[in-house]
């Protein structure tokens, strides 16, 4: 990893299962919890003793976790949110760390996914860090359930959302979820594992994670070559200041013409916002896959590690879809004054395609200054077909 092996107390001293991912996680994130000086630096003798597994040593964390079980004792474990409500799912007092997110959801709508607003404040802030329609932060940015598996997010069989990305605060936490539907969310289940730890370091981060869209992309037209060098009329992911590293995106791709939508290239704008020193080569190549993931009668949806598309309905079609992720967990993209991601919709923007996506990074400073969310009616995938 790129930005330091910083573990957590304790967390050197945790199971090689999802602790151990964690570990590498918070490695992956430049994160690290102050340790006593005493153990600052590693002796000899510790060195000496990495054969022995973390879980079989002491640990002086508190892992603990909030959850949605029912609380006089019997087995109403989740709560209903009715039309407009908010829920409050998780609210602790720092320093501390999350380090995962499980949820799942009963409820009547189709489009509870879209519907449903997943917001995140660190250190008592007014306005969230995290914002963004619960499916679209896990990667479900079309609003249908689709299973995969990848580093920080995934969707398990049976609906559950699960989000492992290491989300640090010095002085507090809180998540709220809201109903922004016509219709009661029957059921929603929540389970939010964390950690207390005596501090953090001046280095520690703030994670975020920004929706946007483009319902639809405004096409360009131009005579002659079609060329783009400034990236001005470009898709963008995310737009932000201050100093840290961007962890990836996940985006989903509604198709209003038939055609490969993924023409466009990545364009990344780092502490310089006149160019970008990021340019890459296709939107399929971006997300790791190539030569339009398979073409239109051959695509096969995939997904690892890192990367993928899960998700690959009636390819290269009017009223295709799409849904993409891809983590810079080997190589976070750092900056220290600006940044904005972006992507061409098509080869010089030439196509009007439906994308929603979330940007994910860490940063030094909470950052709230989002754009407004769209309403809820505008959040729904709809083509939009010249004929």
């Amino acid at each position: 990893m790129s930005l330091g092996a910083y573990t957590l107390i304790g967390m050197e001293n945790s199971d090689p299962g999802r602790r151990g991912f964690l570990r590498r996680l918070m490695a992956a994130t430049g994160f690290t919890a102050a340790a006593a000086p005493a153990a600052q630096a590693q002796s000899a003798t510790d060195r000496e003793f990495r054969f022995l597994p973390g879980y079989a040593r002491a640990s002086s964390y508190k892992s603990l976790k909030q959850s949605s079980y029912d609380t006089t004792g019997g087995n109403r474990d989740a709560w209903p949110i009715g039309p407009g409500a908010t829920r409050e799912v998780f609210r602790a007092d720092g320093p501390g760390v999350i380090t995962h997110i499980w949820f799942t959801i009963a409820a009547r709508d189709a489009n509870h996914l879209k519907e449903i607003v997943l917001r995140g404040y660190w250190d008592g802030n007014a306005k969230p860090s995290v914002e963004a329609p619960i499916g679209d932060f896990f990667g479900l940015n079309l609003g249908q359930y689709v299973i995969y598996q990848s580093a920080y997010l995934a969707c398990s069989p049976g609906k559950s959302l699960n989000c492992y990305f290491s989300m640090p605060y010095r002085k507090s936490a809180r998540f709220t979820v809201t109903n922004e539907g016509k219709g009661e969310v029957g059921a929603f289940y929540s389970n939010i594992d964390y950690q207390t730890v005596p501090a953090l370091p001046p280095d520690a981060l703030y994670f975020h994670a920004q929706y946007r869209q483009a319902s639809p992309c405004v096409p360009v037209t131009a005579e002659g070559p079609k060329l783009n060098l400034d990236g001005k009329l470009n898709y963008v992911y995310a737009e932000t200041r201050g100093r840290g590293h961007l962890m990836g995106v996940t985006l989903g791709v509604l198709q209003n013409a038939d055609g490969w939508w993924g023409e466009g290239d990545e364009m990344i704008f780092v502490d310089d916002e006149t160019k970008p020193i990021v340019n890459g080569t296709g939107s399929e190549d971006y997300f790791l896959g190539s030569w339009d993931f398979g073409g239109r009668d051959g695509a096969i949806p995939f997904g690892h590690d890192q990367y993928g598309a899960p998700l690959i309905v009636a390819a290269e079609r009017t009223g295709g879809r799409y849904c993409c992720y891809r983590w810079h967990g080997d190589n976070p993209v750092t900056f220290t004054r600006y940044l904005k991601h972006t992507m061409e919709h098509g080869h010089a923007n030439d196509r009007g395609d439906n994308f929603f996506s979330v940007a994910y990074w860490y940063q030094t400073e909470p950052y709230t200054d989002f754009p407004v969310l769209p309403p809820v009616d505008e959040r729904v995938p709809r083509v939009f077909s010249k004929s």
